[in-house]
């Protein structure tokens, strides 16, 4: 009976009536926030976005391990924001920088929201296993848009579809929404195909190339903005990124969709390597907070979208580890693993700030783009007990050799990181400043520059 209301009047008893006791003894305590997955998200091959209410009997699909909760508790902390005034005021914005390259500074509205705790590791491993069970592929049946049921078959649950899909959580008390965005489904990253590679292989290589995946004289390029001689058409290559189809413009009506849903809401994203790296566009459209994992750099990819700078980006955190060689930039040339696979992954830069997990010096990790799968960071990252130091511990020689070698369980590490160990008078002085963390201090990059070796303009074919 419920299934044959309107959809709006459904959706409204739904956030009413989805009530558990469990959840709400969890939610006493106002520093932290306990969500459940309520819906999956999926796109039509007319790149309408669909959803499909998910049902306590469907819980049981989506956990990691059959151990994990169906509830996932994180700790919530205060931060700033900027939201555009209007999205009607922000495209405006974006249309004058496409068109006229102006900004518009009086078009944020700077907010203080509550924000996942990123110096909670049990916050990053939950939001961590929420991205990671994106992947998972969902019902195939039950669909629906914000208007009415929609018959069509959701892009990415049958074997030649392809398009952006993942999950949505609600805080039991309704007032936080989680939006988790699945990432790149390549098979010599995640160890299975999945029917979405071939759109997002698009997407990796319009976002993260420096001109349309011109890698080599072989390549075939996404787009026709190669000059030639390391020379690229710069308004070529930002209109090719304005592509309705392509995962950036299907996030803002995801986006807008879940506000319609949930009007009253504040909106978290998160994602993984490609579905990362859109939260973190989305986050910096809308002003929503963002912890992307392992994402592809992005920077180049606003700046190309002509998206209207915010004040200050720090409510978007990367959580990247430095084993990973396509969230670091350096999974490139001729001769890398990506380009080898068709990827171009040239990009560098970030925006917001980037927690940095040292962990080839550290644990003794390889550089291997095996380590980029969100698995082998829940498993042999954030489920581990470690702490991150900015400074030389007393018991160094302790450090490495056989502890590293079992499977990263080493317990103290040291870690001076972005910036050098002094001797003697300073050695000491940098003892009395330790400070043990069990999450790496969140920092935006410095001096990055992307692409430098490319000269971007306008040339007469």
């Amino acid at each position: 009976m419920f299934a044959i209301l309107p959809t709006t009047f459904r959706l409204l008893l739904g956030s009413l009536l989805w009530t558990n006791e469990l959840h709400h003894s969890l939610q006493q305590d106002p520093s932290q926030l306990s969500f459940q997955l309520r819906h999956q998200h999926a796109v039509t091959n007319s790149s309408r976005v669909i959803f499909s209410d998910i049902h306590d009997s469907d819980l049981v699909a989506h956990s990691l391990v059959s151990s994990d909760p169906y509830v996932y508790t994180l700790r919530t902390s205060r931060l700033t924001t900027h939201k555009p005034s209007s999205f009607s005021a922000f495209h405006d914005a974006r249309l004058r920088s496409i068109r006229h390259a102006q900004s518009d500074a009086a078009l944020w509205e700077g907010i203080e929201v509550a924000g996942p705790n990123v110096t909670d590791r049990e916050t990053l491993l939950a939001l961590a296993k929420m991205t990671n069970n994106a992947y998972l592929a969902g019902r195939d049946s039950g669909w629906y848009d914000v208007s009415g049921f929609n018959n069509s078959i959701p892009v990415g649950w049958e074997p030649s579809a392809d398009g952006l899909r993942g999950h949505i959580f609600v805080s039991s008390d309704n007032t936080t929404v989680i939006l988790s965005i699945k990432g790149t489904s390549a098979g010599w990253i995640t160890g299975g195909g999945g029917p979405t590679v071939r759109k997002d292989k698009l997407n990796d290589n319009l976002m993260f190339s420096c001109c349309c995946a011109r890698v080599g004289p072989t390549w075939s390029t996404v787009c026709g903005c190669y000059k030639g001689a390391g020379k690229c058409s710069n308004s070529c290559v930002e209109a090719s990124l304005l592509d309705e189809e392509l995962f950036y413009s299907i996030g803002l009506n995801l986006y807008n969709n879940i506000t319609y849903m949930y009007p009253h809401a504040h909106i978290w994203i998160t994602g993984h390597s490609l579905g990362g790296s859109i939260s973190s566009l989305l986050g910096a459209t809308f002003g929503a907070p963002v912890v992307a994992f392992e994402a592809p750099a992005e920077k180049l990819a606003a700046t190309r979208l002509h998206l209207p700078s915010p004040p200050s980006t720090q409510h978007i955190t990367h959580i990247i580890h430095t084993a990973d060689p396509i969230a670091m930039g350096t999974c490139n040339g001729v001769t890398s693993t990506c380009s080898l696979a068709g990827y171009a992954m040239e990009t560098r830069c970030h925006l917001g700030q980037v927690v940095l997990y040292d962990v080839v010096s550290k644990l003794g990790w390889s550089v291997d783009i095996r380590t980029h799968s969100i698995v082998n960071v829940i498993e042999r990252l954030l489920a581990q007990e470690l702490e991150w130091d900015d400074s030389p511990l007393e018991d160094d020689d302790t450090i490495g050799g056989d502890d590293v070698e079992a499977g990263g369980l080493l317990r103290y590490l040291r870690w001076g990181w972005w910036g050098g160990k002094g001797d003697g008078d300073d050695k000491d002085k940098d003892k009395d400043k330790t400070v043990r963390r069990p999450v790496p201090v969140a920092k935006p990059e410095v001096d990055c520059v992307d692409c430098f070796n490319w000269e971007f303009g306008e040339w007469d074919d």
